[in-house]
């Protein structure tokens, strides 16, 4: 399934990530920190859900209140939230 999340008090415009289960496939992020961002992309392919939140959620950038991996760990949470209510809604 693919999500698009707008993250909100960091540099990137969006996330773009694939989830297949609770297994990330791809993020894309636009905006931000490009080489920074890249990597964190890479780095969180084929980890779960859970893996990604216990990792990156309460993560800053400088002053702000959060950064874009906490943004991420966000993003993938809700994506999961989301494709369990499309799966319950497809079951029933």
């Amino acid at each position: 399934m693919e999500y698009l999340y707008r993250p909100k008090g960091v540099c990137s415009r969006s996330i773009r990530l694939d989830l297949e289960g609770d297994v990330i496939r791809s993020v894309q992020f636009e905006g931000g920190c490009h080489g920074n961002l890249q990597g964190i992309a890479k780095l969180v392919e084929g980890m779960t859900v859970d893996q990604v939140e216990q990792k990156l959620r309460g993560i800053k950038c400088g002053m702000r209140k959060t950064s874009c991996p906490d943004q991420l760990a966000q993003a993938v949470r809700k994506a999961a939230e989301q494709s369990k209510d499309t799966q319950e809604d497809q079951a029933g």
